[in-house]
């Protein structure tokens, strides 16, 4: 469950200039007061699932589906220094069973981006972010539950390197992640063979890498890419139970991504699909996204 946005939209007098709107997980920066604002509306669904290492299906969720919509302004402090903000607005349905889905606000995410090494096409970036939950609501009543309401921080390196005559480029990243305790609405629970009369949940680390490969020129950029992401412990979903916070998810994923910007309006568009996990989905998704880039320089 990807984290996200909140940002305030002001109205300004704009330069049609070529935008790169840009990610955690990219080499491209906004310039110094320069803003973009992504809108954009996810969905992933999945009627399969690994219950540890088994791939089964489960007839009372039928098709899982989990929707967002999120709004993430990049704010350029300078050439090499941008800040990201996100906050989603999340909701899930399941076709079969009687589980009820939920809805709400998730969580608060901020991220600094800075371009620590720059020689010719090569740059190395440094990136720390962390997110707090801002909606009241339930972590544990997976898989319907749209967050684990607790608070993260994560530091991530990442490698670019662009060829600059044909703008062809290779990305790659590695990041970890530090995960607080969850609260939840019961006083005793059972997670690695034990019993624990507690209602804070201690949350598993996390780390991930991805590789991505494209082709990024004046007004467009198309991508494919491959991610790897994973719990450093944690336990296995015990069999016809539900999941929990305490387990040990891993994926690998892959997909595309491409983007449209010839001014200060552009469309992005991603393609995910998990080939192999333990303890989660294996989940299709798309995200298309609508970019708006402001400008405050005279």
């Amino acid at each position: 469950m990807k984290t996200s946005l909140k940002v305030l939209i002001i109205i300004s007098f704009l330069m049609p200039l070529v935008v790169q709107a840009q990610m955690p997980h990219d080499a491209i920066y906004m310039g110094k007061n320069q803003v973009c604002v992504a809108g954009m509306y996810s969905s992933s669904s999945w009627n399969q699932y690994w219950e540890n290492t088994l791939k089964r299906e489960n007839f009372n969720v039928g098709t899982q589906t989990t929707q967002s919509f999120m709004l993430m302004p990049v704010i350029g402090i300078s050439k090499r220094v941008n800040v990201i903000l996100s906050l989603p607005y999340v909701w899930t349905s399941n076709s079969a069973g009687n589980l009820m889905g939920q809805h709400g606000i998730q969580d608060l995410s901020a991220w600094l981006k800075v371009k620590a090494i720059k020689a010719g096409g090569f740059s190395l970036n440094a990136i720390v972010g962390g997110s707090i939950p801002l909606g009241n609501y339930v972590p544990n009543f997976m898989p319907m539950s749209i967050g684990y309401q607790c608070r993260t921080f994560t530091g991530r390196l990442l490698a670019n390197y662009k060829e600059p005559r044909t703008g062809l480029y290779v990305t790659a990243h590695g990041s970890y992640g530090w995960r607080g305790n969850s609260k939840i609405d019961q006083d005793t629970y059972q997670a690695n063979d034990k019993v624990y009369n507690t209602n804070q949940v201690q949350m598993p680390n996390v780390y991930d890498a991805a590789v991505r490969v494209g082709i990024l020129r004046k007004g467009w950029q198309t991508e494919v890419w491959a991610e790897r992401t994973a719990c450093l412990n944690g336990d296995n979903i015990r069999r016809n139970d539900m999941p929990f916070l305490t387990n040990n998810m891993q994926a690998t994923s892959v997909g595309w991504y491409g983007k449209v910007q010839p001014h200060n309006i552009g469309l992005n568009a991603r393609v995910g699909y998990v080939v192999d996990g333990l303890n989660v989905g294996q989940s299709t998704s798309y995200t298309v996204g609508l970019l708006y880039q402001i400008s405050f320089r005279k």
